[in-house]
């Protein structure tokens, strides 16, 4: 059997997608596991155990450069290379128009998607020979576990998150580190996000940048994307005393950063879903979005945010009043220090 995985993107997506694949590479050892994924996402999965190809789609310079003879040639080779061996069933994790047409280009005989009602947009429920019904309330690795149950892959009692091989990243990070002067252990911040309604501001970040290195002796490794290196900077100007570092990373890179980390703190984005694969102890800063469904998954992280009515169903990438992310310092360094010491989930709120 040939399962076709269709993934695209966005990094915390494609990590929130990796428990349903390792299940299905569990209840069927001999099938042939492909995934399509896009550019910027691939790193995460080439060389990862378990798959037996990935085709990767850059969708995004395709549709900017569609006049280029080059977008032609790539299109054509990453259409041939889905085809290349027949599928037998197509998962469309994804829920997009451009996802349920991946699913429906592969010839696949069986095409499954979630139910027109949790499906981001609706029109590509036309592609699917078979829907799946999920709880929008519970968390999104449990709904992609759900639409692999569909092939009887059993639901595991713990996730597994297929990582590439890191040797070369980790040597790489090691000597980041050692050129920061940063000897020890670390807290990983995260003040970057997709939406700027999920970040805590950067001089709170750097305040409790302090407070770690006084009350734990962690020093901070700021960690940024792309056009995100301001948010660094502000972050090591309002640090007063702690020693902070930040310089750029590859995806693999920053996955090896994690795996050094002592704590990772940051809002709902790829680093934190990335971080939380890796293992990290997660402190996650949560305001338009629903920790219950998009949350970190150990069972000792720590989620924190604001108790506000307009939190619920919100989801809102633009915000004039943006207060749900004014949670205090010494809540998020509560929350830490919780984390550190292994307590019991918990959620602080106020």
């Amino acid at each position: 059997m040939h399962i076709l995985i269709v993934k695209l993107s966005s990094i915390g997506d494609v990590v929130h997608a990796m428990p349903a694949v390792a299940a299905l590479r569990r209840a069927f050892p001999a099938a042939r596991l492909t995934w399509a994924v896009e550019r910027l996402a691939a790193p995460l999965l080439l060389g990862a155990p378990g798959l037996d190809d990935v085709v990767v789609l850059d969708t995004r310079r395709w549709r900017r450069q569609w006049r280029a003879w080059d977008t032609y040639r790539q299109v054509a080779a990453s259409l041939a290379q889905l085809r290349a061996f027949p599928v037998d069933v197509a998962l469309d994790f994804q829920g997009l128009m451009k996802s349920a047409a991946v699913a429906w280009y592969s010839r696949a005989r069986r095409r499954i998607g979630f139910a027109t009602e949790a499906l981001r947009e609706k029109p590509g429920r036309f592609a699917y020979t078979e829907q799946v019904a999920v709880d929008r309330r519970e968390h999104v690795i449990q709904s992609n576990l759900r639409l692999a149950a569909t092939l009887g892959a059993p639901l595991p009692e713990t996730y597994e998150f297929w990582l590439p091989p890191l040797e070369a990243e980790q040597a790489r990070i090691a000597g980041q580190l050692a050129a920061h002067g940063v000897a020890g252990a670390f807290a990983l911040l995260n003040p970057g996000g997709g939406w700027v309604t999920k970040r805590w501001p950067p001089a709170d970040f750097g305040r409790l940048a302090d407070i770690l290195w006084q009350r734990h002796g962690l020093a901070s490794v700021v960690s940024y994307g792309p056009g995100e290196e301001p948010l660094a900077k502000a972050i090591r100007d309002a640090t007063q005393r702690a020693p902070v570092a930040s310089f750029p990373t590859t995806l693999r890179e920053y996955l090896a950063l994690a795996k050094r980390a002592t704590v990772f703190v940051g809002g709902d984005t790829g680093p934190l879903h990335l971080a939380a694969a890796a293992g990290t102890p997660i402190v996650g800063l949560y305001g338009p979005t629903a920790a219950e469904r998009n949350g970190p998954f150990s069972r000792h992280d720590q989620v924190v945010g604001l108790d506000l009515p307009c939190r619920a169903d919100c989801h809102r990438r633009t915000c004039q009043q943006h207060i749900c992310m004014t949670m205090s310092v010494a809540l998020v360094a509560q929350a830490v220090e919780a984390r550190l010491r292994g307590a019991e989930p918990g959620r602080f709120f106020s």
